[in-house]
């Protein structure tokens, strides 16, 4: 089967040269029963391509089990994947089977497994090795036959590095690993992908659309889009519904972007209509690194004020002389110089350089105090 006839098979849109490439590994390594590790960000269609290489294996007719491990209690993890058996523990009121169990003969989707537990990355090492697990509270080994599919938004390498994850399991993961870019990576998607969404959409839902303008259509291609994928239906989704099928603008695409939305609710700073997106974030950036150093600025003073302030309280305890414990300024000021003169023994020269003042203020201020000296 050539690609392109492969894409619209499996549901896979896109013309890239990266769209192309990922086609044709999943082509290569759906026929065996090699582990792969689906990696990119959230949102690019990881679980698309799970698919695919699901639909386009020997095991299509069994189903695709899809388990989310980053939405699985720590505490639950292991019985999720392996099952338990009646009273292994205290929820457990009967047997259950775990997801291997389920997805015997077909394909397990394990995504985030970048979130797995440590603990329980050892059992799923050893269900890839040998095929073998051991339901909760049983100590007897069972077999499943399970082609395992796997995905992740994380770095596995990184995460190796820093003990979170297992490096033998990441080895053994990592057979074949197929990397899916972000979709601001590859902008010649997103047409295709717009038109993909809308027409299945407004097929579904019986919504006559009017299309987009051209500075909708060019705001779309030029916006970096940070959820991929998933935002870009989202938002299209959205904007046939809530404009109800008319010509969208750029002004309606701005309405349901997230970073504008953002900008206006967070930051209350205007979007200017005949900017550039890259002028926009450019001002965005700028704007925030004066308030970051305006907030410096002011946590300086705060600390330089209370260094002050506790100098001063520091003085006051040393030399109250009022009743109730403190002292004006001019009470210090005059405590200060009359120190400076008896211990420099009256030498208003070496007072005066002690006090970092002239010798002219100094002359003027004990003449303001009255000191028979």
């Amino acid at each position: 089967m050539d690609r392109e006839a492969f894409q619209q098979e499996h549901g896979i849109i896109g013309k890239s040269l990266e769209i192309q490439e990922i086609v044709d590994v999943i082509q290569q390594v759906a026929p065996t029963d090699i582990t792969v590790l689906i990696s990119g960000e959230s949102g690019v269609g990881k679980e698309v391509i799970a698919q695919a290489i699901h639909n386009a294996s020997k095991r299509s007719k069994k189903q695709l089990v899809t388990v989310n491990c980053g939405a699985i209690p720590e505490g639950l993890m292991e019985s999720e994947l392996f099952g338990h058996e009646r009273g292994s523990f205290t929820s457990a009121i009967d047997t259950r089977k775990g997801y291997f169990e389920i997805a015997d003969g077909g394909t397990i989707f394990l995504d985030e497994i970048g979130e797995m537990p440590l603990a329980t990355q050892v059992k799923l090492l050893r269900v890839l090795e040998s095929g073998e697990f051991m339901r909760v509270g049983s100590s007897s080994p069972r077999k499943s036959d399970v082609r395992v599919i796997a995905a992740t938004n994380k770095d596995l390498h990184y995460e190796v590095q820093h003990k979170r994850f297992r490096p033998d399991l990441y080895f053994r993961l990592r057979s074949v690993n197929i990397v899916i870019p972000p979709l601001r990576n590859r902008s010649e998607d997103i047409p295709l992908l717009v038109d993909h969404f809308v027409k299945g959409f407004t097929d579904k839902n019986g919504i006559r659309f009017e299309g987009f303008a051209d500075d909708a259509t060019e705001l779309i291609m030029d916006y970096r889009w940070p959820g991929n994928v998933r935002e870009l239906k989202n938002v299209i989704e959205s904007m046939l519904v809530l404009e109800s099928g008319k010509r969208i603008t750029a002004d309606d695409v701005r309405k349901h972007l997230r970073e504008y939305r953002d900008t206006v609710v967070e930051r209350n700073l205007p979007v200017v209509a005949n900017k550039t997106v890259e002028q926009a974030e450019r001002e965005l950036i700028y704007r925030a690194l004066l308030d970051l150093k305006s907030s410096i600025l002011e946590l300086r003073d705060l600390v330089l004020q209370d260094a002050a302030g506790r100098e001063r309280s520091q003085d006051t305890t040393l030399h109250h002389s009022n009743h109730d414990g403190a002292m004006t300024l001019d009470e210090m000021e005059r405590r200060m110089i009359l120190n400076a003169l008896d211990r420099n023994k009256g030498n208003r020269r070496m007072a005066a350089k002690e006090l970092n003042i002239s010798e002219r203020t100094l002359y003027r201020k004990i003449k303001e105090f009255g000191f028979n000296l």
